[in-house]
């Protein structure tokens, strides 16, 4: 597609569609209504011929490119000066809507984000969100470079690589955090309880997204699964764990959402239907005034039909989105006790839609309410039983299951 505009021709052509749309929408005679908003587009190309005549490149462009990645700089000096502007007012136009989580992508970043939803990428491996207009990390991947490093969940991220994150988009702090495999970012955070922000200097690696883990412990008779990450083969090794599940003398599960981001609705849907009765609600998608709420209901599975399973669904401030569905589900129908902390509270949902063959929007299309009715965006969700984590917790003590939440949900389910 080929961005470049003629100014003259751009403005006659709009001012026409205009002037039609206008008048099309007040022809009370006619069935089509078209709405029409009174904008002055004439503004965009009187800027635009004010740069054209009389802006002056200085050295700012060269402090710029050092402050944001190798790989952004390199984009956009290969790109003409008309495709950035479009870019650029794209960009801006999406921004205006006030939403972290709708972003335009330019090609090199279309073709990065196509990359990580397939689950590698070269980074250090955390997932961060925004909160209260600062990005904040909701979890680092467990093995990652961020964990070892001792980044930790609810992370106020400040600076990286020196830059300041106010103002800064989630994506724009994605697309300087990572880099590739061998180079090194620095982080600085600011954590509640620490008075002095804390450095990270964080060599980057391969990241490969972890699904699950599985583990049944003889003694105490409790069967537990830790799902990382809802990816595309996460239904297929949950379907195994529950055959597992179902097999074994144990009616004791334990499901660790801990630090899990999120991930694909439909495995939210497909690991809730395990627990609640086929037809039943387990998510609703608001479109607000686009279209009525979409209500997705569990598909029934009877594989632990048989058993009278006693679950607790262990949560924190790392689990979010998906994760938040499907804990959300278990815990409005009272299939499970929610224990651990209040949750993220990401509760959007994210369409991604290629506009050329290189460019994609990643948009908000809906939010997600609870089977009660209850935003999960709006506070996260709240545990039944609150249990905070010991701040001396190590990322081991978790995953061999010695830390103190889920010696608690074991001392719960043997009660």
């Amino acid at each position: 597609m080929n961005l470049k505009v003629n100014k003259s021709v751009g403005l006659l052509i709009i001012t026409i569609i205009f002037a039609l749309g206008f008048f099309i929408g007040n022809m009370d005679s006619n069935p089509l209504k078209v709405k029409v908003s009174n904008v002055d587009i004439g503004t965009f190309w009187k800027v635009w011929e004010i740069l054209d005549d009389q802006f002056v490149t200085t050295d700012h462009k060269d402090k710029l490119g050092q402050e944001i990645s190798s790989t952004t700089v390199s984009e956009f000096d290969n790109m003409s000066k008309e495709q950035r502007r479009i870019y650029g007012a794209i960009k801006g136009m999406v921004d205006s809507e006030q939403d972290p989580y709708t972003t335009f992508f330019t090609p090199e970043e279309a073709s990065s984000f196509e990359t990580e939803i397939k689950g590698s990428f070269d980074g250090i491996g955390m997932e961060v969100g925004k909160r209260d207009g600062i990005i904040v990390v909701i979890t680092p991947i467990s093995g990652s470079p961020a964990e070892r490093a001792g980044i930790k969940t609810g992370d106020k991220i400040v600076k990286i690589n020196n830059i300041t994150t106010l103002d800064m988009s989630v994506d724009e702090a994605v697309k300087i955090i990572r880099g590739p495999k061998g180079t090194t970012v620095d982080i600085q955070v600011y954590r509640d309880g620490v008075e002095k922000p804390i450095d990270f200097k964080i060599a980057r690696d391969t990241i490969q997204l972890p699904t699950l883990d599985k583990y049944y412990d003889k003694n105490t008779g409790v069967y537990t699964v830790k799902i990382y990450s809802f990816s595309e083969h996460v239904n297929s090794l949950f379907k195994e764990a529950m055959q597992e599940f179902a097999s074994t003398n144990s009616n004791k599960l334990i499901i660790d959402l801990r630090g899990n981001p999120g991930g694909y609705l439909e495995a939210a849907i497909d690991i809730s239907s395990y627990f609640i009765p086929s037809g039943k609600v387990i998510v609703s998608q608001d479109y607000g005034s686009k279209q009525k709420i979409e209500q997705l209901r569990s598909l029934g599975y009877n594989i632990l039909k048989n058993k009278d399973v006693k679950v607790v669904v262990l949560v924190d401030g790392g689990s979010a989105s998906a994760s938040e569905i499907v804990a959300g589900a278990l815990q409005d129908h009272r299939v499970a006790t929610i224990m651990g902390e209040k949750t993220f509270g990401k509760g959007s949902v994210q369409e991604y839609i290629k506009i050329t063959d290189k460019t994609g929007l990643k948009v908000t299309i809906a939010r997600w309410l609870t089977p009660n009715g209850n935003s999960i965006s709006v506070s996260g969700l709240a545990p039944d039983i609150e249990v905070k984590k010991d701040e001396n917790t190590k990322p081991e003590d978790i995953k061999n299951r010695k830390d103190n939440q889920y010696l608690k949900a074991v001392e719960f389910l043997n009660k």
